[in-house]
């Protein structure tokens, strides 16, 4: 018998690493929609919410082939996590923080058509933390060189060891990872909660460009909103917060994380050409 090649060995390895995964990672449709999912803690299956349709009932593919019934525990749009519940006993996944080398091998161990699936591919990005357009904070960049069809969204991302290591996502252009860390700060408020607290001014703004730089026009207040209550009117142009001057309403609104909440902001104003000043109290977005 000869001894196996160097490749031979890593192919071996890798398939170890994903048989000892794929059970713990399952299918998840909703109303059209197809994405993969894993154990998480007992009974709790984490998947990306952005395949997740926004109604209709959910189920979870099992790798028997059944299906049973899960419901929505969390959801949070910002960082791409959404929470799910079953009664289906399977074992979990062991998450690990560590966030992997740029250039080192990594497997998606997904579904695809309900049955398992894996992907090799590289880190090909891994840096800092960073906010997504929607403003939920994200613990490292991380992006793979890898491709992945619509369902398996949710796959577990892994790296040579088999060692978990985030949440495999589609970007725009790009496969980008949730990180473990990330998970593991927002699945247990979305299992205590179902959401994720958000600040709240209470406006409607518009981006509006002023001779010294952008403002941010207030077209609209919530009268029971906190701005209302500290006496912003709609027609009042925003151009500081805090002493910093305003850079777009984006950048506002992308400071509106839950540790907002319950904080007491600067707000500088215009109206009708004269300086205005507020002390707003940010609250909680209220659920939609």
């Amino acid at each position: 018998m000869t001894d196996p090649t160097p490749l031979s060995s890593l192919s071996s390895a890798l398939a170890d690493v994903v048989a000892r995964t794929a059970p713990s990672v399952l299918s998840v449709h909703s109303h059209r929609s197809r994405a993969t999912g894993f154990v998480w803690k007992p009974g709790l299956i984490v998947t990306a919410d952005e395949a997740l349709a926004d109604e209709g009932s959910v189920e979870i593919g099992l790798p028997d082939g059944s299906r049973v019934a899960a419901t929505v525990a969390g959801r949070d749009h910002t960082t791409d996590i959404a929470l799910l519940r079953t009664e289906a006993a399977i074992a979990p996944v062991k998450l690990t923080t560590a966030v992997p080398a740029l250039g080192t091998l990594s497997i998606v161990v997904a579904t695809n058509r309900d049955t398992p699936s894996a992907a090799l591919g590289m880190v090909s990005a891994s840096g800092k933390s960073w906010r997504s357009l929607r403003g939920g904070d994200i613990d490292a960049r991380i992006e793979l060189d890898v491709r992945l069809r619509g369902s398996q969204q949710g796959g577990l991302a892994l790296d040579a060891s088999g060692d978990a290591f985030g949440m495999a996502v589609l970007g725009p252009r790009r496969v980008l990872v949730i990180p473990s860390a990330t998970i593991e700060r927002v699945a247990p408020l979305l299992e205590a909660r179902g959401r994720i607290a958000r600040g709240y001014l209470g406006l409607g703004l518009q981006p509006v460009r002023l001779d010294d730089g952008i403002g941010a026009m207030v077209m609209n207040v919530d009268k029971a909103g906190p701005s209302a209550a500290a006496g912003i009117r709609q027609g009042d142009v925003i151009v500081a917060v805090n002493d910093q001057k305003l850079s777009g309403v984006r950048a506002l609104s992308r400071t509106m994380g839950p540790s907002s909440v319950g904080t007491v902001v600067d707000i500088a104003a215009r109206r009708g050409g004269e300086p205005v000043s507020f002390k707003v109290t940010i609250g909680e977005r209220p659920e939609a």
